[in-house]
């Protein structure tokens, strides 16, 4: 089996990077998200966690309004 030759680090900037080519911004919160993840500080299963709670709890709420 082929080991995974690019770093967590360089992952993470490309995503952003390819993100950033399609005009959108990604947010403080999750680019703060990423810089955890890239320290060790997270894993990316905290990293879905966080984000599926923050637009699930965010969806919820713009249905529940009348």
């Amino acid at each position: 089996m082929k080991k995974n030759s690019m770093s967590n680090e360089k992952a993470w900037d490309y995503a952003i990077g390819i993100v950033q080519v399609e005009g959108i911004k990604p947010t403080n919160d999750f680019l703060e998200l990423a810089e955890k993840e890239k320290r060790g500080e997270l894993t990316n299963d905290d990293i879905r966690r966080v984000l599926v709670k923050k637009y699930t709890v965010a969806e919820q709420h713009r249905f529940c309004k009348t």
